[in-house]
């Protein structure tokens, strides 16, 4: 079966984004993001690939399809990029923001839970869970890996990790590695 695999950056006090959506905050390292590229290249957007030293037709290694909120399809969308990651099949999910005139991306309205759990019996590679916070919250319970990348700073506000109800989950950490800009990769499994 597939698992939904939540890969995020998070700051020291839990956000994944600052209180406009800026994530330009993180203290960036060239050996973590040469990592980065080189072990879930299907995490670089589509438009930015040429710019990260990727060939744009890159192949996934393990993950084929994104399911995020709108606060995170924004930041693609007010450059005027409908499909962010066209290499894989993208979901939004958004009572708000209405149809997206690209095929590429499907918006979906109804329940998170239900769509997830209907990728996860269908065929196919693993699913990313880009984000944001609430839309994690909302699918807790069908995460089934973190890969939470902790950087050094303190963001002080902003979109927290998780923005939801108070639902202790426990999952294990399985594996950590440490960069030179002080950041750490740690994966998470559901316990």
């Amino acid at each position: 079966m597939r698992k939904l695999v939540y890969y995020v950056g998070v700051s020291l006090d839990g956000y994944i984004a600052g209180p406009g959506g800026e994530f330009d905050f993180y203290p960036l390292d060239d050996a973590m993001t040469a990592w980065a590229i080189g072990e879930y290249p299907e995490f670089v957007p589509s438009f930015l690939r040429t710019q990260a030293g990727m060939a744009v037709d890159e192949p996934n290694k393990r993950f084929d399809t994104a399911v995020m909120g709108r606060g995170s399809y924004e930041p693609a969308l007010s450059l005027g990029v409908t499909s962010p990651y066209a290499h894989m099949k993208q979901y939004v999910v958004s009572s708000t923001l209405g149809p997206v005139d690209d095929p590429a991306i499907e918006v979906v309205e109804r329940d998170p839970v239900e769509l997830v759990r209907g990728l996860k019996r269908a065929e196919g590679g693993d699913i990313w869970l880009v984000g944001g916070g609430k839309l994690a919250a909302e699918l807790l319970g069908e995460i089934d890996e973190m890969i939470i990348k902790s950087y050094p700073v303190v963001a002080g506000g902003g979109v927290s990790v998780f923005s939801g109800a108070f639902r202790p989950t426990l999952f294990t950490p399985a594996q950590r590695q440490e960069f030179g800009n002080g950041a750490q990769v740690t994966w998470f499994t559901r316990a």
